[in-house]
């Protein structure tokens, strides 16, 4: 039987190789750095003898010593500035992961700029500023890892580098925000609304203190964005990203999404076309049978269709100190393994001249052709149910699905959900407004576009 000596028991006669160790600094004991004090602690050992060099946490910066002492313990140096930290020559990479964007920029470029190989799991600043970060990496020569920044547990960018690097990547759609995800699943099983869902999960701690990031699709977006960049090979202008978060879904929504067959999930949604790229983030109607519906709670979910490969799915947790340290610590690894051997810099998608990289551009979202799901309130409008689907087949928005779904407890409530054709997000609010005219037409009270994922070959 094959065994993979790598996860098995190290024979005892085995050493680690005569190299140094690899020297890191930490930029931030916050969750986070504090979950790879932790990590690299714990494992030390079996982290050496997989990489070939013993792995060392020896300086860290923070604001508070006294709380990071506590947190890195007494072999490790502590400093309150870390631009000394970054300049100092005793430190071989930087581990970033002290958030925000504009310091967080200057200590990454300064790291690259003093020839330090850098691990953040900062997607903000990456998002946002990537271009020029990977460019001075390419040109120092070092290496710059963030799988931590994307989608926590799950070794999403080694997926799409790695063990797909044979394949065209048509379209990456995830659930990469374990907040948001938390609430609408809270939603789904209790029909709690937004406002009562979002308290739940701050009570609980999967919702931060301010959740607007989380809740507006932002931290959403960023992950995306990053995953366009690495699954197309392209520049992705992040202002140029459509983000929509989840406060607008209602609880009833879900209901009426479910009568249909469907839940309601915030997607990252990043697809190639023939002359363009969709990168988006929003709320979005999945087939109930399809894997990324049933990704419930905090986790996280990423669909990956390719060429050779067909449909791969990916999940693990969305959100925590060491599920984000484990792939922080898995990058350590990798430059110490790719550092010591010489190898080029392992710089995401700057690891191919800038002449091939892709200047794809990005399609706005009312170019962006789906199915949609439509509501409409039939309070005191019952005529709606025969008269509606003529009316907006008149409009030449096709009907393709349809329910007349009724509110348990309150008739005001119920509802005549459809799912129309394939239409750009323009197409059909400029077919909407020749309706207006018809008697008793009204505007539907949600629009939602629907994502088939191409649910039969899952």
């Amino acid at each position: 039987m094959f065994q993979d000596s790598s996860f098995s028991a190290w024979p005892a006669a085995l050493k680690v190789s005569g190299l140094g160790a690899l020297r890191v600094g930490l930029v931030g004991t916050g969750v986070v750095g504090s979950g790879t004090c932790q990590l690299l602690a714990r494992n030390a050992d079996l982290i050496a003898q997989r990489v070939g060099r013993p792995i060392r946490l020896v300086m860290a910066a923070a604001r508070d010593l006294h709380k990071a002492a506590q947190v890195v313990g007494p072999d490790v140096d502590l400093v309150s500035d870390p631009l000394a930290l970054v300049r100092h020559p005793d430190i071989d990479v930087v581990v970033e992961v002290m958030g925000g964007v504009t310091l967080a920029k200057t200590l990454v470029l300064e790291a690259i700029a003093q020839g330090k190989h850098v691990v953040t799991a900062n997607k903000a600043l990456l998002a946002e500023h990537g271009s020029e970060i990977f460019a001075a990496a390419q040109t120092q020569g070092v290496i710059v890892a963030y799988e931590g920044a994307v989608a926590v547990s799950i070794p999403i960018i080694k997926a799409l580098r790695e063990g797909l690097a044979a394949n065209r990547i048509y379209e990456v759609v995830g659930i990469v925000n374990g907040t948001t995800n938390f609430i609408l699943t809270h939603m789904q099983e209790t029909g709690m609304g937004f406002d009562a869902a979002l308290r739940q999960a701050t009570a609980l701690g999967f919702a931060e203190a301010d959740p607007s990031f989380d809740i507006e699709g932002v931290d959403a977006a960023h992950k995306t964005a990053l995953l366009a960049a690495i699954a197309f090979g392209a520049d992705v202008p992040f202002a140029q990203v459509h983000a929509q978060g989840i406060t607008r879904v209602e609880a009833w929504d879900m209901v009426c999404a479910q009568a249909l067959g469907y839940r309601i999930k915030l997607l990252g949604v990043a697809r190639q076309r023939s002359e363009s790229i969709e990168v988006r983030v929003h709320p979005a109607l999945v087939p109930e049978k399809h894997l990324l519906a049933q990704v419930q709670g905090s986790m996280n979910g990423i669909w990956v269709n390719a060429d050779a490969a067909g449909p791969t799915f990916h999940y693990g947790a969305g959100a925590g100190s060491l599920t984000t340290a484990s792939a922080v610590v898995a990058d350590l690894m990798d430059v110490a393994r790719l550092a010591s051997a010489g190898l080029s810099a392992r710089v995401p998608y700057r690891s191919v001249q800038a002449s091939a990289i892709q200047s794809w551009p990005l399609l706005p979202i009312g170019q962006v052709a789906s199915r949609h799901y439509l509501r409409f309130a039939l309070h005191e409008r019952p005529e709606l149910l025969t008269c509606l689907p003529g009316w907006l087949q008149s409009a030449g928005v096709e009907v393709q699905q349809w329910a007349h779904v009724r509110h348990p407890e309150n008739v005001r409530q119920d509802a005549l959900v459809v799912l129309t054709q394939s239409l750009t997000g323009d197409d059909l609010a400029n077919r909407l407004k020749a309706l207006p005219q018809m008697q008793g037409f009204a505007a539907p009270a949600a629009v939602w576009r629907v994502e088939d994922l191409n649910s039969s070959a899952m």
